[in-house]
């Protein structure tokens, strides 16, 4: 199954249209499909495109049609897909009226792109599982502990870092070595240089380091942390996590 949360964006202003698609170009989940700023083109795709994409980005105020009647035509014509409604409208009856037409969410301008992001990982966990026993996808589990060690959503190293575990929690064993395949390798995937992913990843540990819940990393690092240093080198992270998930996993499972 494409576990690729494909996503349709209607909106009239360009800073928002490119604010979000650059936020997930980098997103191993999430893929801005197709964008619009006028509300009847966009109307147009959802209704004769509706098998390539998952969700609905709407806006209300745009161009010939406005957000309201898009909602209303998707629900007339049996269009069951999921859309969020960002909007910098705060009275009652426009909130009421989304509501009544079953929007997901409704979220007010300016939104955090790490909110956005959550909300919609949210909607399509079903989307992201791996299907044993309703367990969280190993995805979702890593992002989880990240965010624990508190390492933001939004900086590079976070990316970077999630998509290392998972190469090596998935890969066979010659994917081993960290700066001879992994960093290469996502290096490829988010058109970018090795070094550049080394660097990011350095950060986000550093990061980690100053807000992360201390008692969390000496039960993960305690054994593996270069007490001179007092931090874990990139490796030993990647490793360290991708280990304990595989060990979490095998228990759950066994």
């Amino acid at each position: 199954m494409n576990k690729t949360i494909r996503v349709i964006m209607i909106d009239d202003n360009e800073a928002v249209l490119s604010s979000v698609k650059k936020y997930f170009k980098e997103s191993g989940n999430i893929e801005v499909v197709g964008t619009f700023k006028d509300g009847k083109e966009g109307l147009d795709y959802l209704k004769s495109q509706s098998e390539e994409y998952d969700l609905v980005l709407l806006d209300i105020l745009l161009p010939r049609i406005d957000g309201i009647k898009i909602l209303e035509e998707m629900r007339n014509s049996n269009i069951n897909k999921k859309v969020i409604v960002l909007s910098s409208f705060k009275d009652d009856y426009t909130i009421k009226k989304i509501q009544k037409l079953k929007a997901e969410y409704y979220l007010l301008k300016p939104v955090e792109m790490e909110v956005l992001e959550s909300r919609i990982e949210e909607l399509f966990k079903d989307k992201l599982e791996i299907k044993r026993d309703n367990s969280l996808s190993v995805e979702i589990e890593v992002s989880t502990l990240l965010h624990d060690l508190g390492i933001p959503s939004h900086v590079k190293g976070y990316r970077y870092i999630r998509e290392g575990i998972m190469l090596l929690y998935t890969g066979d064993e010659a994917m081993q070595l960290i700066t001879k395949e992994i960093y290469p390798e996502i290096a490829s995937r988010y058109q970018t240089t090795a070094t550049r992913v080394e660097r990011a990843i350095r950060h986000a540990i550093e990061i980690s380091w100053i807000r992360g819940d201390i008692k969390l990393m000496e039960q993960i690092f305690g054994n593996s942390v270069d007490f001179e240093r007092s931090r874990p080198t990139n490796s030993e992270f990647l490793t360290t996590i991708a280990d304990r998930v595989k060990l979490k996993r095998k228990e759950y499972i066994g």
